[in-house]
């Protein structure tokens, strides 16, 4: 009986940001000393106004806010620039839990999927650049579906995509208020803090143990 497992990114596949402010790793830390940039204004006019607003849901394009906003905040490099540094320096792939799906996926027959809330840029990035692409079968992630976790639409347009499932998708999220939605949803969804949120999931840890 084949079952689809889908993993968010930021918090579970990546170490970045985590809803769980404790298990945060920062990738903005030298933003300031590295392109002069005051990552506190970044984050407050720039990630948590035009980007959340317009990059994540896709209408508009990464580099194009970027041009709007960078100057006021005293950057007059290429967005471009900007887009490297923060790419790479948000790039810390959880292995541990990587090496547990590719364990997984080498005992059971599951269909592995990622559900996130990224632009296009990035979302391509991390495919290709981190290698995602070569263990997963899709990216399904807000620019490219219009609407942002948690909203119902979202899990919708996935549910399309993927087909009937004979068992619930298995979910794992960082973010309580996803974690809910998708339980709302149908979904057997898991709050990821830790390793063990995975491997101790008991449908996990039988296909884990089967020899």
């Amino acid at each position: 009986m084949t079952r689809a497992i889908i993993f968010d990114i930021d918090g579970v596949l990546v170490h970045g940001y985590h809803a769980n402010p404790a298990l945060r790793r920062r990738w903005d830390e030298n933003l300031l000393a590295d392109l002069g940039i005051d990552p506190n204004r970044f984050r407050d006019e720039f990630i948590f106004d035009i980007f959340i607003k317009k990059v994540v849901t896709g209408q508009m394009a990464l580099v194009e806010a970027l041009d709007k906003r960078l100057p006021s905040l005293g950057y007059n490099g290429s967005p471009m620039t900007l887009v490297h540094y923060w790419f790479s320096h948000d790039s810390q792939l959880n292995h541990e839990l990587i090496a547990a799906i590719r364990a997984l996926k080498a005992k059971a027959d599951i269909r592995l999927f990622i559900a996130t809330n990224q632009d296009h840029m990035r979302a391509l990035w991390l495919w290709d650049k981190l290698g995602l692409g070569d263990i997963f079968e899709d990216i399904f992630y807000s620019a490219r579906v219009g609407i942002r976790k948690p909203e119902n639409g979202f899990f919708d347009f996935i549910a399309a995509r993927i087909g009937p499932q004979s068992v619930p998708p298995l979910f794992f999220d960082d973010t309580p208020k996803v974690v809910e939605a998708a339980s709302a949803y149908g979904w057997d969804a898991i709050e990821y803090q830790a390793l063990t949120d995975f491997t101790n999931h008991p449908w996990v840890a039988s296909q884990l143990a089967i020899a």
